[in-house]
């Protein structure tokens, strides 16, 4: 397909959507479904993979995280968030500039477009569908939450994909990471890539900056602003 001057991977969670309120409520429904058992307390899961996600909801609540109930947990959560993507869409939200953004940059010569996310596949379409943002992102390419604790792995499983996607080598400096937590600056430079923060989240965008991005931006809604950072 050609030469891939820069590959962008995409965090969802308050990087481009905003779902708060719903993940709690999907591990509750979850949780139920495969366990029998409450949800009493969720971990943090900020910049986190739902594989460390499940495994600290499964341990915190005195279920052994196996493999099984691990993968039983994941299908429980997709089941619940298809279950409630009609009120995804309504109460939750695209973030400013997301869309245009994603289009931005689907316009410039050389550049894919991917997620590295917490979130599980399935999971990542839904939200992106939920609000019209799936269009210019490439999914089989993407790094997701399933495969691993750590970031890090996500950008190196994407990396490989697109590389063998497109027939070429990707060098890690050609490589853009998106995301508005710690966690994502910290995967994108234990990689080599390059860290973008959008103090849409959480964290400040001194905080992003103290954690090593290389660039941070109050929001997406300067599309200049998002061209410049990435390229």
């Amino acid at each position: 397909m050609g030469a891939v001057t820069r590959l962008v991977l995409w965090d969802i969670d308050l990087t481009l959507v905003d779902a708060r309120g719903f993940g709690s409520r999907w591990y509750r429904q979850a949780l139920a479904a495969v366990t029998g058992r409450t949800l009493e307390q969720m971990p943090d899961t900020a910049g986190r993979t739902e594989l460390a996600i499940t495994t600290d909801v499964l341990e915190n609540h005195g279920v052994p995280a196996d493999e099984a109930t691990i993968a039983a947990m994941f299908a429980a959560l997709t089941s619940a968030v298809a279950e409630t993507r009609d009120e995804l869409a309504e109460r939750g939200s695209a973030l400013p500039g997301a869309a245009q953004a994603l289009k931005a940059l689907s316009l410039e010569p050389g550049f894919v477009q991917t997620l590295v996310t917490g979130n599980l596949a399935e999971v990542a379409f839904h939200k992106l569908e939920s609000f019209d943002l799936h269009h210019h992102v490439d999914f089989e390419i993407g790094g997701f939450g399933a495969g691993s604790v750590h970031r890090h792995d996500l950008i190196a499983d994407s990396v490989t994909k697109a590389a063998d996607r497109h027939g070429t080598a990707i060098a890690p400096d050609s490589v853009v990471v998106v995301g508005d937590t710690p966690h994502d600056v910290a995967g994108a430079l234990r990689f080599g890539a390059v860290a973008v923060g959008v103090a849409t989240g959480s964290s400040t965008e001194a905080e992003l900056r103290a954690a090593g991005a290389h660039a941070v931006l109050p929001d997406l809604a300067d599309t200049e602003a998002v061209l410049t950072a990435v390229s």
